[in-house]
């Protein structure tokens, strides 16, 4: 099978009967994502795309929902999914609302899975802040319950530990993090794997221990150790 990447929110088009769809996280436009899309694509030998969408406007649903048409409409037969932070919430909501149409797996790097500290940290301190989250991040991130997974897809997950990002200018992160997100809010109770790394937030998109954890899931569903 060749390898192709294809620019952020631009289909594949061919005879591939998989690939990966990537979707990036807050504040980002998903040319972030370049080294981890093109470490993966090589790494798991399946072309990969990148999604694109308003972090800042929208509801979560309302993500997920044009996630699961943007891989409809890839027209292969199985579809992965990688997804860094917020990234990672618009993925699982996406599963759940279509996970019997991709026959994939997904990993979800730094996403927080019950909740955010920080977001909610910023809010208190400067409640006019809002509108810099969003309201996907307002409603799942500062009012959000807690999430499990329960799909027929197996969702890996990476968390960081190397506590240094703009989180930590807000709110003291208690136990391990990775500046943003705490371990703790990362884990997903009915996930296949999770591993801890030694990055931040922001670097998990260009770490390459990342990228090969990220796509041994993908191969084997199981990340290595």
């Amino acid at each position: 099978m060749s390898i192709r990447n294809a620019p952020a929110g631009e289909p594949v088009r061919g005879a591939e009967s998989a690939l990966i769809v990537l979707v990036h996280g807050l504040w980002m436009t998903g040319h972030e994502l370049f080294m981890l899309r093109r470490r993966l694509s090589v790494g798991a030998g399946l072309p990969a795309v990148t999604f694109s969408y308003p972090t800042l406007a929208g509801s979560l649903d309302r993500h997920a929902g044009a996630l699961v048409d943007f891989a409809r409409q890839q027209g292969v037969q199985q579809v992965h999914f990688v997804g860094h932070s917020l990234g990672g919430l618009v993925i699982l909501r996406a599963l759940q609302q279509a996970d019997h149409a991709f026959n994939g797996r997904a990993v979800l790097i730094g996403s927080p899975l019950q909740g955010s500290h920080a977001a909610r940290e910023v809010l208190r301190l400067m409640p006019f802040a809002r509108s810099l989250l969003g309201d996907a991040i307002y409603h799942e991130c500062v009012e959000s319950q807690s999430r499990c997974w329960d799909g027929r897809c197996d969702v890996g997950v990476i968390a960081g530990s190397r506590g240094m990002g703009l989180g930590r200018l807000f709110a003291a992160l208690e136990g391990d993090h990775d500046g943003t997100v705490r371990v703790a809010e990362t884990q997903l109770p009915g996930a296949r794997d999770h591993i801890v790394l030694p990055v931040s937030h922001s670097g998990m998109v260009l770490s390459s221990e990342v990228a090969r954890q990220a796509g041994a899931f993908l191969r084997t569903g199981a990340f290595q150790r």
